[in-house]
């Protein structure tokens, strides 16, 4: 019997050519755009963001041109539930979230997966960079780096379970982003050259903070800029304009640069220092996921990243009795920001990871 794949179409060219590929590989296909937000409600042109309606009609066009049936499935409330206020709720809390992770959970595998089961599908097939393999001797599917080092997005996909990764598949895995772009050139895609998305989708213009007021209704506080000693530096305009490690914004001079090593929601305060107090060497991490191991009561040598533009660096990892997973590093890493997610390496191979506490 033919296998059956619900292709992730978002109107970009990599879910695009992910569609080709399966086509070509004799699946049974069917398309499908998530319309997860509605960009005017946050008074946002109707033509940014991935929900916008041109990119509906980009994947729309690639189905019929494919002849492939094309859906449009309304995950508004869920994207808002899981996603949105998740976002507003960590920067609440002074932490820095990661939302695609959150659409990826919450979402993509999660979401839609159950989609899939509904209608008796066997795939959910996305357009990431990653890879995916059975291991014989773990008798565990296992996610790996893709080729294309330069696109790999392993790093927002830790969170897959061994079921979820049984029924998915990354067709670009192997494949270099130049040749994604030739394939869908070749083959007429109306969104060969389209620029890959850089923004938060539901944030296309990056003013995060403008964002949540907008939404939540609320003004946040003003409060102190502060030292490590709680000594008194200058005022802030509200904990929500800031995230460790930044340095621009803040709107005070101090004559020498200044960056934000911390936020206390608490005590509503910013705490500043200069750039060598952002370092530290470990971090502790909750809501953890392993993939290539059950667990790690016994500790591991890894690489590890705490955000998805860093190259991954040597650690131990391991896990206490209560879940939480420790990273010590050989070296100091800069900026370590609460919300983001750790993610484990071995090799090409990820391990796991976790949401850094």
């Amino acid at each position: 019997m033919c296998k059956k794949a619900i292709i992730a179409m978002s109107g970009g060219v990599d879910s695009s050519v992910s569609a080709l590929i399966m086509k070509e590989r004799g699946y049974d296909c069917i398309g499908a755009n998530m319309k997860l937000y509605t960009n005017e409600d946050a008074g946002i042109s109707r033509e940014k963001g991935c929900c916008s309606l041109s990119d509906v009609e980009d994947a729309k066009s690639v189905a019929h041109r494919l002849d492939m049936p094309f859906y449009v499935f309304n995950f508004t409330d869920k994207f808002h539930e899981c996603v949105i206020d998740r976002f507003i709720n960590a920067y609440e809390q002074g932490k820095t979230p990661n939302p695609c992770i959150d659409c990826n959970r919450y979402l993509k595998f999660d979401k839609l997966f159950i989609r899939m089961k509904e209608i008796d599908f066997d795939y959910i097939v996305t357009g990431h960079y990653a890879r995916i393999e059975y291991d014989e001797n773990s008798k565990r599917w296992l996610l790996k780096k893709a080729v294309d080092d330069s696109k790999d997005q392993s790093y927002v996909l830790y969170m897959l379970t061994q079921e979820q990764l049984r029924h998915v598949q990354f067709p670009l895995g192997n494949m270099k982003k130049t040749e994604v772009r030739e394939i869908a050139e070749r083959h007429g895609f109306v969104n060969a050259r389209k620029h890959d998305s850089q923004d938060i989708c539901f944030v296309p213009d990056g003013d995060y903070a403008g964002f949540i007021e907008r939404t939540t209704g609320k003004s946040f506080k003003k409060g102190n800029f502060t030292d490590k000693n709680g000594n008194v530096l200058g005022e802030h305009k509200g904990i929500i304009h800031y995230t460790v490690g930044q340095r621009k914004g803040l709107g005070v001079a101090f004559g020498k640069p200044m960056f934000v090593c911390g936020i206390d929601p608490t005590e509503n305060r910013v705490i500043l220092g200069e750039n060598d107090e952002l370092f530290s060497d470990s971090l502790t991490a909750d809501n953890v996921n392993l993939i290539s191991c059950d667990n790690l009561r016994e500790p591991m040598r890894v690489c590890a990243k705490v955000r998805y533009r860093q190259k991954e660096q040597p650690a131990l990892a391991w896990q206490t009795d209560d879940g939480l997973l420790h990273v010590k590093f050989d070296g100091p890493q800069r900026a370590i920001t609460k919300g983001q997610a750790v993610v484990l390496y071995d090799g090409d191979t990820v391990v796991g990871g976790g949401e850094i506490i």
